[in-house]
């Protein structure tokens, strides 16, 4: 039987030096948690966003390779950005799908039908877009990554949340579904799902959920976290580690799952 020396911790978790990742929605979040985590790492990061001052604020700290304005619902906006990316990193090693929005906060009979497609065509569709494009690209690098934003709605329903918990399943179908149509040519695709995350978006959406209840905003987030094994909120950069696993040598034979990173939502 033979035998194989363990990898050294340079070795286990290195890899990511002089990759070529593109980080949707990169500005701000936990997308600029990630991008700043593997620009650290010394991965080469293009970032877009839909903000240009979120952009110009971002790249002072982090010197993207790339920064570019770009819509990910917008078939127009992806095709350009991907021409950007091809041309100021020569290929692509990684894809991270992570634009997305909170979507309406209400009963289904109280939704608009543009509120819903919207938050489709971003959290859902966007995916779609970007990895149609960069799937060419991975393929022409011998293989390489691509991760979704999924969430802990894409696991559990979500009341006053239907649209966006219908996308971050349908994220996770998507998914799989790359897992074994892409494995064939070396191209791993994973999800993360995390659950209730600092930052505006969540205090957003605490403020609109309190407001429906008639409650306090202290007190609609005691009740979020006491669904919460933990019973506490996860950080940005708690993701942005688990993307850098992913693209890590570590994370070499992990594909088609869907990883939360949630200190264990229990429902929604």
């Amino acid at each position: 039987m033979n035998r194989v020396a363990p990898a050294s911790a340079e070795e286990f978790l290195g890899g990511v030096r002089g990759q070529r990742v593109l980080v949707t929605a990169g500005g701000s979040g936990i997308g600029f948690a990630i991008a700043s985590t593997l620009t650290a790492l010394g991965a080469r990061v293009a970032i877009c966003d839909i903000s240009q001052a979120l952009l110009e604020e971002a790249s002072a700290s982090m010197k993207p390779a790339l920064a570019t304005i770009a819509d990910v619902s917008s078939e127009a906006d992806v095709d350009r950005m991907f021409d950007e990316v091809s041309a100021s990193l020569g290929g692509l090693d990684a894809l991270v799908n992570n634009a997305g929005i909170a979507g309406p906060t209400g009963g289904v009979d109280e939704i608009s039908t543009e509120d819903w497609r919207r938050c489709i065509d971003i959290c859902l569709t966007g995916q779609f877009l970007c990895a149609r494009r960069a799937t060419p690209l991975l393929k022409a690098a011998g293989g390489g990554s691509i991760v979704n934003m999924s969430s802990a709605a894409g696991r559990h329903g979500y009341a006053f949340r239907s649209p966006y918990s219908a996308a971050k399943f349908g994220v996770v179908g998507f998914t799989q579904s790359l897992a074994k149509e892409l494995g064939p040519h070396a191209i791993r695709v994973n999800a993360i799902l995390p659950g209730i995350v600092e930052g505006p978006r969540i205090e957003n959406v605490i403020s609109n959920r309190a407001k429906q209840l008639g409650i306090s905003h202290e007190e609609m987030t005691e009740r979020y976290l006491q669904n919460v094994s933990l019973r506490r909120m996860v950080s940005p950069y708690d993701v942005a580690n688990m993307v850098a696993f992913l693209l890590s040598n570590a994370g070499v034979n992990i594909s088609g799952q869907s990883l939360g990173v949630d200190g264990n939502v229990e429902t929604l």
